[in-house]
């Protein structure tokens, strides 16, 4: 069997000798490589977000699978996404193996249970008008393979995000995200140059589709949830930027109304009126 990328030896030896400068240039010299990896995936990574938008903007959900790094990545991008554009918590689910205790701490052989996904997914009731995303570094692991195959029987529509190529979870998915990012600085660490490609990429898709449902006005996050004293300050500034109003009036409306989009929304009918 030809050995993954992903595993395969690091290009730097002897590790515990080299001076702290030496493998922090290191480190970053293959981070380096990364960008230059997602951008030869961006016409997957285009093809997957169009069709997430399409299903979303019908009343769809987005929802990852993953286990370890892979899995906690597709967590964080879920959760980041209503403080972000103010959707509602279930719009975009993130799913890891071994279930919310393995963000923390590994679960041991969690990943190798092909039916657990699915068993997960059923906890939120998804259907044919929602997308699955599987997330894994190596493309091979059982719990995505084994969602993203019953996924397609149940007619979900399914995405990956891998970081080898001719990976099984990439042939099990309808729009596959392939982003080989070759060896890691410490071999097999796919926390690392894979992890990072994998957060660029999650980056990418959900801050697109976002924008495409209408999440986004100019380059602002107009519909963020005001969840502390700097983001309160900074809807302040937008709502004064976009009606024109001084701080006080501004500050006056979003406290009345909770929202920047709405508070700009009011001002401009008052004014038309």
């Amino acid at each position: 069997m030809e050995q993954r990328t992903t595993e395969k030896d690091s290009a730097y030896n002897h590790l515990e000798q080299m001076p702290l400068r030496e493998i922090l240039e290191s480190i970053n010299k293959e981070d380096k490589t990364v960008p230059d990896a997602v951008e030869k995936a961006i016409p997957q990574i285009e093809k997957l977000a169009a069709a997430t938008a399409e299903k979303m903007r019908n009343g769809g959900r987005l929802f990852y699978i993953g286990a370890g790094t892979s899995g906690r990545l597709g967590v964080v991008d879920a959760s980041e996404c209503p403080p972000t554009f103010g959707v509602p918590f279930d719009w975009v689910v993130g799913l890891i193996a071994g279930g919310d205790k393995a963000i923390r701490k590994a679960v041991e052989f969690a990943e190798d249970d092909a039916k657990q996904a699915w068993k997960d997914l059923q906890e939120y009731q998804i259907n044919n008008q929602d997308v699955l995303v599987g997330i894994a570094a190596s493309g091979s692991t059982p719990y995505v393979v084994g969602g993203l195959q019953k996924a397609n029987q149940e007619g979900v529509t399914t995405g990956c995000i891998v970081c080898n190529s001719d990976s099984k979870v990439a042939s099990e998915a309808t729009f596959p995200v392939e982003i080989v990012t070759g060896p890691e600085f410490l071999t097999g660490s796919t926390r690392m140059k894979a992890g990072t490609a994998q957060k660029l990429a999650l980056n990418m898709l959900t801050t697109s589709v976002m924008i495409q449902l209408g999440r986004v006005k100019g380059n602002k996050m107009f519909d963020m949830q005001l969840t502390n004293h700097k983001l309160v300050d900074r809807a302040v500034r937008m709502i004064v930027a976009e009606t024109g109003l001084d701080e006080e009036k501004a500050s006056a409306l979003l406290k009345q109304y909770g929202s920047v989009l709405t508070a700009v929304a009011h001002a401009s009918f008052t004014h038309k009126n």
